[in-house]
């Protein structure tokens, strides 16, 4: 075969399949010009190699990655943040009536599941997604995936407080240690400390302050990897942005 043959071919074509500049500018990359001019400065990698003009990719199997960034090409695929309220429990429906996500989540067409839990009296932020790979990859212990919250505690704290979070203490089911700490404002008897941790025991922030003597009154989850909560309004709910989806995951190795 010569030369200009091999670098002008097609991928194998594949049922379902549409032309790869295509699937990048639905997916929000750029205009399909944008997209062609990309795959031509070879940029774009599907499966693991780099592409080509004329390639033809299937969105709901390719893994399609711009300058190494995870590009989500299936448009059934939805990823939202939401930040949660106190009171409103982790579940879609719950049995006993109580106010559950699904309540705030009328305008989301695609059936959505929540990544991980926060308890009824916590509040902040939650991924929700039906993307089941990346659910499970965020949730799993093995992918450390780090998360910060910021709670208020009684007041003053000793300095030693922190050291003895990231040095570790022992729980009831083993110990456990936080990866950051650091008090962010103190006004009067009240302190408000933010912890970053990547355990995903139950209540483990609420365990690890109440072991050193600071129980926690107010929790608020403020960020999941490299999402942020940000100036979200309670009981609201907004779209991942695509830098966002690849920054989740990049944060899980994929």
């Amino acid at each position: 075969m010569r030369r200009d043959d091999r670098t002008t071919r097609s991928a194998t074509p594949v049922e379902g399949a549409e032309r790869l500049q295509k699937v990048l500018a639905a997916a929000g990359v750029g205009s399909r010009r944008a997209c062609e001019d990309l795959i031509f400065r070879r940029r774009v990698t599907v499966d693991g190699r780099v592409a080509q003009l004329g390639d033809k990719v299937d969105p709901a199997t390719a893994v399609i990655q711009v300058d190494g960034e995870r590009v989500v090409a299936d448009t059934r695929l939805v990823y939202l943040a939401m930040n949660k309220p106190r009171g409103v429990v982790s579940t879609m429906d719950d049995e006993k009536g109580r106010t559950a996500l699904a309540d705030f989540l009328d305008r989301v067409e695609q059936r959505v599941y929540h990544v991980g839990r926060l308890d009824a009296d916590s509040e902040g932020l939650l991924l929700l997604t039906n993307d089941g790979t990346l659910a499970h990859r965020l949730m799993h212990p093995s992918y450390g995936v780090p998360k910060t919250y910021l709670c208020e505690v009684a007041g003053p704290l000793p300095r030693n407080v922190g050291r003895r979070l990231m040095a570790g203490v022992e729980l009831e089911d083993g110990p456990a240690k936080v990866d950051s700490f650091r008090v962010v404002d103190t006004l009067g008897k009240t302190a408000q400390v933010e912890l970053t941790l990547h355990e995903g025991r139950k209540h483990i922030v609420r365990r690890l302050l109440d072991e050193v003597g600071y129980p926690v009154s107010r929790l608020v989850r403020t960020a999941i990897g490299p999402i942020r909560l940000g100036d979200l309004r309670a009981g609201r709910t907004r779209r991942l942005t695509n830098a966002e989806v690849a920054a989740l995951f990049k944060a899980v190795g994929d």
